[in-house]
């Protein structure tokens, strides 16, 4: 991998790592363009790590809501009076979201790094995913801001997230439906997918580092690829929020179609292959 490939995967992930249209998929597809072998370990570690530097943009960007969720938790354990408080609420409300992916991807981690990083894939849950998120605008009746969220919510969304797995389906494009579905407005959806994705996204860097170090990426590129993914996914956050406050999810499903639909034609044709 040179410099350029990471800065341009870097952009990618940055720029579609908080947006519902896959940026695993995204990455997988813009990989291949640039000649790299998708089912290579080393590559599929490196779009993992890479991730971290959106997340930690996402860590900077909530950084006063993200400690005061965390100190209201901790005070929480140690006094019963301050369990009734949402932050502590919160703090439990991520946990628990977050638990089903860290056990499923464990479990799963053979299947994903391998038959799943096929294009074919890809392709199949960009459009199939769509119908799912264009459900979720029509039917979720979006009336419960964030102060609102249940426990049932966040673990639905949490298990909803494991479908993320597959590349395609977008894990913002996961967990934002099932908030919908679960009648959360879209900035409550969008923003607890975002807290959501800090446990998911460091566990799945770190535990994918050593595989991108020892492969053919390297050390320099890495960190190149990361740096660059955290400068574009702190604009994309300040972006997405302020998008979602006033416009349907729904024009993302229809790009993901489109694009699904192109990668099919070029997967049938053989102008590409899908591994």
């Amino acid at each position: 991998m040179t410099i350029w490939d990471s800065i341009i995967l870097g952009i990618v992930e940055g720029l579609t790592e908080f947006l519902p249209v896959s940026s695993t998929g995204h990455l997988t597809i813009v990989s291949k363009m640039l000649g790299l072998k998708i089912d290579d370990p080393s590559i599929t570690g490196f779009t993992a790590v890479i991730q971290v530097g959106a997340i930690v943009a996402v860590v900077l960007y909530f950084w006063k809501d993200i400690a005061r969720i965390a100190v209201a938790w901790v005070r929480g354990l140690a006094n019963p009076e301050y369990r009734g408080e949402f932050d502590h609420r919160m703090g439990w409300y991520v946990i628990v979201g977050s638990v089903p992916i860290v056990i499923v991807g464990f479990l799963a981690r053979d299947l994903i790094s391998g038959p799943l990083r096929s294009l074919w894939w890809v392709a199949g849950a960009l459009i199939g995913w769509s119908f799912v998120m264009v459900a979720a605008e029509r039917i979720g009746t979006k009336e419960r801001p964030l102060t609102r969220i249940t426990f049932v919510d966040a673990l639905v969304m949490g298990l909803v997230q494991c479908l993320a797995l597959i590349p395609g389906i977008s894990r913002s494009g996961a967990t934002i439906s099932a908030g919908l579905f679960r009648g959360l407005d879209r900035v409550a959806a969008t923003r607890i997918s975002f807290l959501l994705g800090i446990p998911a996204l460091v566990g799945a860097g770190v535990y994918e580092l050593k595989d991108a170090l020892h492969g053919n990426v390297g050390a320099v590129p890495l960190l190149v690829g990361t740096v660059v993914s955290f400068i574009v996914a702190y604009a994309s956050i300040a972006w997405l929020l302020r998008f979602v406050a006033k416009h349907t999810i729904e024009v993302f499903a229809f790009y993901r179609v489109l694009l699904g639909i192109v990668l099919v034609i070029l997967l049938a044709t053989s102008t590409i292959t899908a591994t």
